[in-house]
Formats: C-alpha cells, structure tokens, sequence
C-alpha cells in the first residue's frame, strides 16, 4: 500500500472519530430531547453583560459629565431628582460624603448615628456595581436601553454631582480604575464574613446562618385567623391602586368583598385599535419617559393619566395649561413630588395636553 493511500485512509478514520465523538457530545448536552436546545453564541453574548470589580466585562466606551447630565435630565431626575437628592418614593442617591472621604476611602458618616440617612455614594465600594446596575437596570421602564457611553456619561454626573469627578471629566474604560481609585467608600468593604474566600474571615468560611429543609414532620400549612374587618376595607382608598406595579407583589381590591375573584375577561375588557393621534400620543408618553411616573389608570409616582383627564376635561384652556405644565414642571397640584421640566417641543406638549382633555384614551 503506498504512503499516500495510508494517509488518505488515516485521515479518514479520523475524521470519522470526531463525527462520533462530537455527536456523543451532542447526546449528552441534550440529556432531556425534545426539550430547549443549546444556547447560540449570539444568545449568550446578550445576557453576558456583567462587570466584575476587576472591569472585566467592561465594554469600550466613554462618557463626559455635561453628556450624563443631559441623559440624567431626560430619563433619570423624574425618579431620582435633578441632583440625585429622590424624592418620598425613591431613596437618595446622592449625599453624605465629603472631600476627605475621597481621600481616605472611608465614609466617616456611615458610623454617625446622628446623620439622618445612608445614600448609594455613601456605600457603594466598587464603581463597576455602579456601572453594571445602571447598565442592566436603568430606566426601569426600559431596562437595557442605555448606549454604554451614556451609562460611562450616567455614573460620571452621578459621581460629580457627589463631588468625586470634576465638571469637564470624561469616563471610559480607559481610566475607570482611576475612578475606582476616587470612590468615598472604596476601602469599606469588610471581608470578616462567611460569604468571602479570603484567610481573614473571623467565621473561617462559614456561612453566618444555615437553613435546614423540612422533609418530614413538617407543620401543616398555616391557617389565616385575621382578615381585615369589611368596615375597615376600604377605609383609605383601593390599596390595589396605591400600590407601584413593580414585583409579584399587588395589594388586594378593597372595593370588593373579601375573596372576590374577578373574570379575566371582565379584568382586561377589548380595546379597540388606537386611532393614530393616540398611537403618535402614545410613542411620545414613551419617547419622554412619561410612563415612568404616570400609569394609565393607576397612580405611580404621580397621579394617573385618567386622573388627570376627568380632573381637567371640562377646563375651557386645559390643553393650553397642560401644554405648559408639562413643558414647566412643577410641584403642590398631586403632592409634594416635584415634576422636572420636559424637554419636548410645543407641538409635542399640545398633542399630549389635547389627548389628556379627550380622556387620554388607550
């Protein structure tokens, strides 16, 4: 047999060895058939985006401070403040550190029992926590929407207008360790607990609790002995439409009697296709982050759209005067969360002032 013959029938068994072990592999990656399939690299790569302290993950990219101010404005203060300062629904961001804070990398009023509260700069220890959240996160209305300039341009306003970054500072993957090098409370974090690999832990690497499953002798399922008397229901309003739709968590419909269930078909009646001006009124109300605050027949942050509506349909100038409430912003009508101004055109504030006065339908 000559030389090249044995070479092509080598090669061949070889090739043959790979089929069959890449379709062994393959059995054993789908141990349930019938059932999902792999993920694909394109799929991974989507839900691979976090940034670990080191900044691995840490896409390219940068962000000035004016920049992050602009993005703040337009999709950040109406939840957070203009200065990070919140409001009675949110936590405050922004405040309780100083400059020698910056220096030392301790935040001095984390231990003052006097100071009235803790804000996010106060105890964050890594900038890449604060970059990821914004990152994944941020606006919750639509999470995953931020370019990664403006998240650099996000976290650097948010750092200055805690007084860690200069005005004409510019973020970037580049210098973020830099960043890092600047944070109030980077030196805060104690490794003298169960949750941390390292060989200073005073629980030598146990966890600080432990948890036991029941698989015999278990109690029975508990039984409600309390309800909330019938008089006392709806004493304050609806709790089902005071509470923020956020999480699983909904309070129940105290217009009703207790144990009431309601059809799916009578909960969520047909809606009949929008006509145009609503559809445009509605990409504007998602445009400018409207939603945010305001649900359609529920309160958020601010009254409801529909609450708003019946409060001004019969106003002889109320498309004028909701044209340039929403331009100006403004405090006192709803409650003592400040509106920040809206950066839209008049035009724009008239289609959404026109639509509230028609009832701001769906």
């Amino acid at each position: 047999m000559s030389s090249s013959r044995e070479s092509v029938i080598r090669s061949g068994l070889i090739a043959a060895a790979l089929v069959a072990l890449s379709g062994a592999a393959l059995a054993q990656a789908s141990s349930l058939p019938g059932i999902g399939r792999p993920a694909t690299p394109k799929e991974i790569a989507a839900w691979d985006i976090d940034v670990r302290p080191d900044f691995k993950g840490l896409p390219k990219g940068s962000g000035s401070v004016a920049m992050g101010q602009d993005v703040w404005e337009g999709k950040c203060a109406h939840c957070h403040g203009v200065f990070g300062e919140s409001n009675e629904v949110f936590s405050p961001l922004v405040g309780g550190t100083t400059a020698e804070d910056v220096k030392t990398g301790r935040v001095a009023r984390l231990t003052d029992t006097a100071y009235p509260g803790r804000t996010t700069l106060m105890k964050v220890s890594s900038v890449s926590t604060l970059w990821d959240y914004i990152n994944r996160a941020m606006p919750w209305t639509q999470p995953k929407s931020l370019k990664p300039d403006e998240v650099y341009a996000v976290t650097a306003y948010l750092l200055n207008l805690g007084g860690v970054l200069p005005d004409n500072y510019v973020m970037s993957d580049r210098n973020i360790a830099e960043v890092q090098a600047r944070l109030p409370n980077r030196n805060g974090m104690s490794l003298d607990h169960g949750m941390w690999p390292g060989k200073s832990m005073k629980t030598a690497g146990k966890p600080d609790v432990k948890a036991t499953a029941c698989m015999s002798n278990c109690e029975a399922e508990p039984k409600v002995a309390s309800f909330l008397p019938d008089f006392a229901r709806n004493a304050h309003g609806n709790l089902a439409e005071q509470n923020r739709l956020v999480g699983a968590q909904r309070g129940a419909d105290t217009t009703r009697p207790a144990g009431t269930v309601v059809a799916a078909a009578a909960a969520v009646p047909a809606v009949a296709k929008a006509p145009d001006a609503t559809a445009a009124t509605h990409a504007l109300l998602s445009k400018y982050s409207c939603t945010a605050c305001h649900g359609m027949d529920t309160r958020l942050v601010g009254p409801s759209f529909r609450e708003i509506a019946k409060k001004y349909g019969a106003q002889a100038d109320g498309v004028a005067y909701l044209a340039g409430k929403v331009k100006a912003g403004g405090v006192g009508v709803w409650g003592q969360i400040p509106m920040p101004p809206q950066t839209l055109s008049d035009t724009e504030a008239r289609m959404i002032g026109q639509w509230l006065i028609d009832g701001a339908k769906k």
